[in-house]
């Protein structure tokens, strides 16, 4: 034998025991109205019980936690947030090329930044460029040391050589042509 099954909220046998119940308590009918009211306002989006017009939120606008868990919108450490914007836009070597180029002074010295300059960044090739000669030289013997620090300073494999150019004198060629010859040394004559 199947045993009775009681009657669905919505259809018309179940409003029946509604009416029934209501002309015994009626107290009981606006509680089973209200119960019905509040399942349909959940079911629309809306939350019983808070002002009119307000609905629940979902997505960005969820509320904040008040135990101290992270909520999608609790406030976030300034640092994080721009690391995983970082990482999300996929600046993660420009910025490490970047953090090479500002903390140069802090790499090689201020001394020797005073005097050897970043010029070109290419690849994991940094180019540097010298006030001198002698700096030239210098930076050319301390250039192991240079990228043991820039590996401990900034990531490993963000620089793997350094070129070092001495400083230019005048460019004599003016223009896109040019004469063959010695050159500008014939006229100082």
């Amino acid at each position: 034998m199947s045993t009775p099954q009681p009657p669905r909220e919505d259809s018309p046998a179940a409003q029946e025991v509604s009416l029934e119940a209501a002309a015994e308590d009626p107290l009981e009918a606006a509680r089973e109205a209200l119960a019905r009211a509040r399942t349909t306002a959940r079911a629309l989006g809306y939350r019983p019980g808070a002002k009119a017009g307000t609905r629940a939120r979902t997505g960005l606008g969820e509320r904040r936690s008040p135990t101290g868990t992270a909520a999608p919108r609790d406030p976030q450490a300034l640092g994080d947030e721009v690391e995983r914007l970082v990482a999300a836009r996929g600046w993660d070597a420009e910025v490490q090329v970047g953090s090479v180029v500002g903390r140069w002074p802090t790499i090689v010295g201020h001394h020797v930044a005073a005097h050897v300059t970043p010029v070109a960044f290419e690849g994991s090739v940094l180019t540097v460029q010298a006030d001198s000669t002698a700096w030239a030289t210098q930076m050319t013997l301390l250039t192991s040391s240079v990228l043991a620090r820039i590996e401990a300073e900034v990531a490993p494999d963000v620089v793997t050589r350094i070129v070092v150019k001495s400083p230019g004198g005048p460019s004599w060629r003016k223009g896109r042509l040019r004469a063959p010859g010695p050159g500008p040394r014939d006229t100082y004559g």
